[in-house]
């Protein structure tokens, strides 16, 4: 696949729900989380309560936070209608997510927009570059998410990887991955960049805290990828210790500038009992505490700044 060359030069800039801003203006930034999501997998666990996703966020501009980037792709329930109200209505930036997930989140119809996988990218492009159905005018995806399958990659992981490529290399985005812990990120990378030609450090991976392991994290960080902590909204959950503990690691690694954070809120019960704040209010004083007050801003800010923005171009 040769990738699509922009027309014109272009300043990256990150696109939220609202529009293009400059990577400097998006300050504390919860790399990976969820306003609103649904799955068959979690009855009765849906987040779909506009006033709720007011709160959190909320509670998140009150701790410091100014952007949240939410990983739900269309047809689990992300919300579109309320993004951009939402963003306006509490000052915090949010980023939408285009893209699928595994097909079994999707029920009956494992592409969720109805259509062939052949025209997957062009539904992924027009979330990008055009806007998302249901929402308001202009309202546009930020981002493109995809996900990996717990065991051997499967026949839908590979097709919408392929169309998660194609539409990159039309639009500039980066592309955000779910991982599994019985899955291989090795796998996606070397499809995503050795198959499909997409430079490592516009690949985001996510759920590192499900490999116990130490030297996978560093040897995906030495690839230039861009690694997605993201379990500290659960209080004492044993992902958030270990969160800690493989950022001493990957910092000690010199690869700090790799890593991202995020609280990926799934659950109604994991929004009770946390939630994005705590990444202000409990994670960055840590983080302040052991390694000094740089690393909580390169790790909030600066680090997501540089993973979001794009040089954004039409196809």
């Amino acid at each position: 696949m040769t990738p699509t060359t922009p027309t014109t030069p272009t300043t990256p800039t990150i696109r939220t729900v609202l529009g293009d801003i400059a990577p400097a203006d998006l300050g504390p930034t919860d790399s990976h989380d969820h306003l609103f999501i649904r799955t068959p997998l979690l009855p009765g666990e849906e987040l779909d309560d506009p006033a709720a996703a007011t709160d959190t966020l909320r509670a998140f501009a009150a701790a410091g936070g100014r952007a949240l980037v939410q990983w739900t792709p269309y047809g689990m329930g992300r919300g579109a209608a309320h993004l951009a109200a939402l963003s306006r209505a509490t000052g915090v930036h949010l980023l939408a997510a285009t893209g699928t997930h595994q097909a079994v989140h999707h029920g009956a119809h494992p592409t969720p927009y109805g259509t062939p996988y052949e025209d997957l990218a062009a539904r992924f492009v027009a979330d990008l570059t055009t806007g998302l159905p249901g929402a308001p005018e202009g309202v546009r995806a930020g981002l493109i998410k995809i996900a990996d399958d717990p065991g051997p990659a499967t026949d839908h992981a590979r097709r919408v990887r392929a169309a998660a490529a194609e539409a990159h290399h039309a639009t500039g985005a980066p592309i955000a991955v779910h991982l599994e812990a019985a899955g291989d990120p090795y796998e996606v990378l070397a499809d995503l960049r050795d198959r499909h030609g997409v430079p490592p450090d516009r690949i985001v991976l996510g759920h590192l805290t499900r490999f116990t392991d130490r030297p996978p994290h560093r040897a995906l960080a030495a690839e230039g990828v861009r690694l997605a902590l993201d379990s500290p909204s659960r209080p004492g959950h044993r992902a958030d210790l270990q969160a800690f503990d493989l950022i001493a690691d990957l910092v000690d690694a010199g690869h700090a500038d790799r890593l991202l954070l995020g609280a990926d809120t799934t659950t109604r019960t994991a929004r009770r009992l946390g939630g994005p704040a705590r990444l202000l209010t409990d994670l960055a004083p840590r983080l302040a505490l052991t390694f000094g007050p740089d690393l909580p801003h390169r790790l909030l800010t600066a680090n997501p700044a540089a993973a979001f923005a794009a040089d954004w171009r039409r196809p």
